[in-house]
């Protein structure tokens, strides 16, 4: 079996890391941004009786 030479393995080793960042890039992208309304919330916090 011939053996590669190291600048093949350079260009392998670059495609794969091409590819594995594209797929991320793909799959981080591929949804649309879920929209969050903030506006009028005010978190109510239980009124405590305290009885000393």
């Amino acid at each position: 079996m011939p053996q590669m030479s190291p600048l093949l393995w350079l260009n392998l080793f670059f495609m794969f890391i091409l590819g594995w960042i594209l797929f991320l890039n793909l799959n981080y992208f591929s949804k649309p941004p879920v929209k969050t309304e903030m506006g009028g919330y005010e978190p109510k916090s239980p009124e405590k009786s305290w009885k000393w």
